[in-house]
């Protein structure tokens, strides 16, 4: 982590400070800030946040919260785009600087969007495991379903960590741990590194090699609920593969079996 923030007052419309940064690689970092008073969300939603532009107008993106509903913070999960807009820039973010967030959450990866089942998938390439990052952490997810895979892909070993340090130490977390117990389990995967643990989520679901792996008999409408979060292409084949098991894609105003994040592209 980083030094301590100041403790200097947000001056920007919609400003919160940032509390500490993280850089996992030279392409993924993540951050934390101050939490508006006002602002109740949903774990896997997200919010619009950015810097101030040169033309002294916001530069927003839309963001999955990566922290659960009941922290006192908020937390962002980033790529770094040299020549991206606003990545360019908030990738320099030290604490104590200032975030414009806009505090009207929303988003389709929530377990309300979902019907009742048994088994909960999540499916994510990249930082699109930012929304799962929240509802891995939410006493909800564990309440709802007696078991919860996630599924998460990217290039190198290397880009794994955040999600694998949160992993691994939820079970031990002295908040949650109790509701994630045996429940949570963790299925990685790069497709750049070469080993034991390679390939993408669609090749080991059709090969049904991920299902070997993990000793569960497939995914069915009877039993197993989805949420999808990747780049537009993953999110395309998601949608065709789970539907080919039989599963219908849901939203807020109409739960079904599987969900998927449209805001979000890798």
């Amino acid at each position: 982590m980083n030094d301590a923030p100041s403790t200097r007052t947000p001056t920007l419309p919609d400003a919160q400070t940032v509390t500490s940064v993280k850089h996992w690689t030279d392409r993924l970092f993540s951050f934390r800030v101050t939490r508006p008073r006002s602002l109740r969300f949903r774990s896997g939603e997200f919010v619009m946040i950015g810097l101030m532009g040169d033309n002294g107008k916001p530069l927003l993106r839309a963001y999955s919260i990566a922290s659960p509903a009941w922290d006192e913070e908020l937390e962002f999960y980033s790529i770094k785009v040299p020549d991206g807009p606003l990545t360019s820039r908030l990738q320099h973010i030290q604490p104590g600087d200032q975030i414009i967030l806009r505090p009207k959450p929303v988003g389709t990866l929530v377990l309300d969007a979902l019907l009742p089942g048994k088994r909960l998938w999540f499916f994510a390439t990249g930082t699109g495991i930012a929304p799962f990052a929240s509802l891995m952490r939410d006493p909800d997810t564990y309440e709802r379903y007696d078991e919860v895979i996630m599924m998460h892909t990217c290039r190198e070993e290397a880009e794994l960590e955040y999600g694998r340090n949160l992993i691994e130490s939820l079970p031990d977390d002295p908040l949650i741990g109790e509701f994630v117990g045996d429940k949570l389990r963790y299925y990685p995967t790069t497709t750049r590194d070469d080993g034991p643990g390679d390939g993408r989520i669609t090749d080991n679901l059709l090969s049904g090699k991920a299902f070997a792996d993990l000793g569960v008999p497939g995914i069915s409408r009877e039993t197993d609920r989805a949420m999808v979060c990747g780049s537009l292409a993953f999110n395309t084949d998601m949608k065709d593969i789970l539907e080919g098991f039989g599963l219908t894609e849901g939203a807020n105003s109409e739960p079904a079996e599987y969900v998927v994040e449209k805001a979000f592209v890798d």
